[in-house]
């Protein structure tokens, strides 16, 4: 039995158990773990090839795939889906991208796990498996790249935090947006001051769930192995929808455009303005009542911060700038305000409308993209752009928001204990429980 010989957090014994163009250059037993030395154990040396495994080959998992195989300094080392199409599928498209690839076909994650030629594992799967995957890649000494949301509970979040300090392992939340030159100018222009003090920011997207018609249960096809797709999720027959793309608008798996695109464009608001101190939570809207989706049709939370006022809406706000955007932010000051999507900006200021302030300097080191950042950074280990802590803080308003809606009322938050305040039903919603024999590792 080997042992990991970096630092004192790696060498304890493993617990049991769209912006693709912009960001160019994924067997343990039942939650049970052994202890091994991969490469990933330690600092990956300048010179050194990153090996990469991807988890979660849909939309995103491919497109993952082509950014790393992109990189000259990474080699792929296997392809990891439930779905046999879909994982036979990437291969080949890696063989036209990277035609001395040898990379291998995986069904289950956790036969990649103790390969120690393995450094990196890249996740890209439906929401509720983003903690379970990420977690048993870092107990086994491998950095993450797991595509948001960061995970499906408020728990589990807090979990995948607590695993990145423990075992020394770097982690990127897939917000490419993040890299981006707008999103740099803005944030720069917000704590500059350009608008004064801030005291409201509003954050919204447009659309809500998709109407899915009814569907009866039948088998899965034959290639696809449904129990392991539902992993820690309650179980359910088959029926097409609850798979593959539009899995988000079922609670099971996620909860609608909500989750989906709220890390996106709250980045953008808790980058630039740091709140502190969340303690209210209030949550309108609608779930879908036509056919088989159950996430919101639309939703709309109010928190209130120690230092701000923040709305999410499913509609643009009624603030200049913001009509023509099916998604954005718009920053409130006591000088003006600023409206931002993922590509443009506009500042209001003293009865003119203005892009930039061209005398505020730049003080944000630039990205050279969000996977070259992680890759930089597995080198480095140092704090990627959206490291894990970063990632929890900005998603844990959008998980408290979807427990006020479901229970329909208001919520007290105590961010210190990071529990509701005389509310143990909602307490509870903090976790949804893992369908045996899965379970959160903590």
């Amino acid at each position: 039995m080997k042992h990991h010989i970096n630092s004192p957090a790696n060498r304890q014994s493993l617990t049991r158990r769209q912006f693709l163009s912009h960001s160019g250059c994924a067997l343990l037993g039942l939650g049970a773990g052994t202890m091994f030395l991969p490469r990933g154990a330690h600092a990956v040396s300048p010179n050194e090839k990153i090996v990469i495994a991807h988890v979660g080959v849909g939309g995103m998992g491919n497109g993952h795939v082509g950014w790393f195989a992109g990189c000259p300094n990474v080699e792929t080392a296997a392809i990891c889906d439930v779905d046999e199409t879909r994982r036979l599928a990437t291969i080949e498209k890696l063989k036209k991208q990277r035609p001395d690839t040898r990379a291998v076909p995986v069904a289950d994650f956790r036969r990649i796990l103790d390969r120690n030629d393995i450094d990196v594992i890249s996740c890209a799967t439906p929401d509720h498996w983003h903690a379970l995957v990420s977690i048993m890649a870092m107990q086994a000494g491998k950095d993450v790249y797991s595509e948001k949301p960061l995970s499906h509970s408020f728990a589990e979040g807090r979990a995948m935090v607590n695993a990145s300090e423990r075992y020394g392992r770097v982690f990127q939340l897939g917000t490419q947006i993040h890299a981006g030159e707008n999103y740099h100018r803005v944030v720069e222009l917000v704590r500059a001051g350009v608008i004064g003090k801030v005291h409201t920011a509003r954050i919204w997207k447009t659309g809500g769930s998709t109407v899915l018609a009814q569907t009866q249960p039948q088998e899965p096809p034959a290639t696809l192995d449904w129990n392991m797709w539902l992993g820690p999720a309650p179980w359910h027959p088959y029926v097409p929808q609850r798979c593959h793309f539009t899995f988000r608008y079922f609670q099971d798996y996620s909860f609608g455009t909500y989750a989906d695109f709220w890390c996106h464009i709250a980045d953008l608001a808790f980058w630039a303005l740091e709140p502190k101190g969340l303690r209210k939570i209030s949550a309108r809207g609608e779930i879908m009542k036509e056919g088989m989706s159950d996430t919101p049709k639309w939703i709309d939370v109010d928190y209130e911060f120690d230092n701000l006022k923040l709305y999410w809406t499913t509609t643009p706000p009624d603030v200049p700038g913001a009509k023509e955007r099916g998604i954005g932010a718009c920053f409130e000051g006591t000088k003006g305000s600023l409206v931002a999507d993922y590509g443009s900006r506009v500042i209001y200021l003293d009865g003119k409308e203005l892009n930039d302030i061209p005398e505020v300097q730049q003080t944000i080191r630039r990205s050279p993209s969000h996977p070259q950042n992680f890759l930089s950074c597995i080198k480095s280990r140092a704090l990627t752009e959206s490291h894990a802590a970063y990632a929890f803080n900005m998603a844990t308003p959008m998980y408290l928001g979807s427990i006020s809606l479901r229970l329909g009322r208001p919520l007290a938050w105590d961010p210190a204990r990071e529990q509701f305040i005389g509310d143990d039903h909602a307490n509870r919603m903090l976790f949804r429980p893992y369908r045996a024999p899965w379970f959160l590792p903590t």
